[in-house]
């Protein structure tokens, strides 16, 4: 890896990690609204779930991972984990802007805080989102910069994140589960729901029918994928080929898990996945 011969920044694959296969709804966007680009996804499965853990250790996890991704020479890093997003998104930006190329950052939270403020006709914003993220006030900050009159009404679902990564079919705990948090967000009179977890979009009509269909929900996927491609024409790193681009998986936890629900996640083949032990690889230059 850090041996081999370096291609041109435009030909360089763009780096998203998650702390599992949740973040994949993302580069499902990702790999639609650019089909020339490569793709370098990781999912850090080995330290699922990031939603109960410290502000300071999912930094320190954040930072492991960029380290990680700069050393297989990514040109863009899309942090697409809402919890690591919260908590390590100023830390990623002033190390990425360490290195040569100075790698952009683009992380869930801003995009989908604009887009609920651009959706909202009422101003009551509801929020489903990791324990950890919620405490962050990472969406209070960003819906209020776009917006300080807009009220934002937080929801934390513990345990929504693993119940759902855990596989399907759904069965009715989970609609329980899912309803019990909708019920505040109805109580409130919210118009539009921001899915604070990309692992949330799995379960958006379940969502839909519990909080209305006049209730918009807002999720990272699309919002990402227009800033990645902002990002890449404003600092002129677009793939210029003319023929689909690459995909690979990396993870830190079993590979074939990994596959097994990752696949429901992307809705396309996950290929070969190469597992990796974070604590082992070197460092970026």
């Amino acid at each position: 890896m850090a041996g081999s011969p370096s291609p041109p920044p435009r030909e360089r694959p763009v780096g998203v990690f998650d702390s599992g296969v949740g973040g994949l709804t993302v580069l499902h966007e990702l790999l639609v609204a650019l089909p020339h680009e490569d793709f370098l996804y990781l999912g850090d499965t080995a330290r699922f779930p990031y939603g109960v853990r410290s502000g300071e250790e999912l930094e320190r996890f954040a930072l492991q991972i960029a380290e990680h991704l700069l050393a297989r020479r990514t040109k863009l890093l899309v942090v697409a984990c809402n919890s690591a997003a919260a908590a390590a998104l100023p830390a990623l930006q002033a190390r990425m802007m360490e290195t040569t190329l100075g790698v952009d950052v683009v992380a869930v939270v801003g995009p989908e805080s604009q887009m609920a403020v651009d959706s909202t006709h009422n101003g009551k914003i509801g929020l489903l989102a990791t324990p950890t993220t919620v405490e962050s006030g990472a969406y209070d900050r960003a819906v209020h910069a776009a917006d300080p009159m807009v009220e934002l009404h937080a929801v934390p679902c513990a345990d929504l994140a693993p119940i759902i990564q855990g596989g399907f079919p759904f069965d009715e705990h989970v609609v329980e589960t899912v309803r019990r948090y909708c019920q505040p967000l109805r109580e409130a009179g919210v118009d539009t729901v921001i899915l604070g977890c990309t692992h949330y979009v799995l379960v958006a009509p379940m969502l839909q029918r519990m909080l209305g269909r006049g209730v918009r929900l807002v999720s990272s996927g699309p919002a990402i994928a227009r800033r990645v491609e902002h990002a890449l024409e404003h600092r002129g790193l677009g793939n210029p080929r003319e023929d689909e681009g690459d995909y690979r998986f990396l993870c830190t936890g079993d590979a074939d898990a990994f596959r097994d629900h990752g696949t429901r996640f992307l809705q396309m083949p996950l290929g070969d996945i190469v597992h990796v032990d974070l604590e082992r690889e070197p460092a970026a230059a």
